[in-house]
């Protein structure tokens, strides 16, 4: 049984599938990492101005103790305090969309491209053939007599 796993195995990374998925697990933790930034640095803080000077990043509910107020998360977290951080959160999902977004109209266009190359090949293959009137077989576009039928065409 093991043996069979270690050959199947061998064969994966041989195929170039593991190199394949390394470089996308890389390539998608920079873009991560790049929408994290676009996030916190560039699209909160705006948006944290226009609604009253909020920065995202610093809410939060504290669940515990219940007698003692921060007035930041980071002296929260300092203290021990055990907090709900909404507003990390709020961060996440906004990264999280951003990325969708980014994935959607990557897959978009791809298939738009794909759809436009699959319609350029299938004109190249109507263009080189017709279809015989009388016996319906598809025929070269210059022949003068179906091969099928044996009929004149004009």
């Amino acid at each position: 049984m093991f043996k069979e796993l270690g050959k199947e195995l061998r064969e994966f990374i041989l195929r170039g599938n593991v190199l394949d998925m390394a470089v996308g697990i890389i390539i998608g933790a920079s873009f991560g990492k790049i929408v994290d930034s676009l996030v916190k640095d560039i699209i909160m803080p705006p948006v944290g101005l226009i609604l009253g000077k909020v920065d995202f990043s610093n809410l939060y509910v504290q669940i515990y103790p219940f007698d003692t107020h921060y007035d930041s998360l980071n002296a929260a977290q300092t203290a021990g305090a055990v907090t709900i951080n909404y507003g990390a959160f709020i961060n996440t999902v906004i990264g999280f969309l951003i990325v969708a977004c980014a994935i959607f109209a990557l897959i978009k266009a791809i298939n738009t491209l794909k759809n436009k190359v699959c319609k350029e090949e299938k004109v190249e293959e109507e263009a080189t053939t017709k279809e015989c009137p009388y016996c319906c077989s598809t025929i070269p576009l210059n022949a003068k007599k179906c091969p099928n039928c044996t009929s004149d065409l004009n």
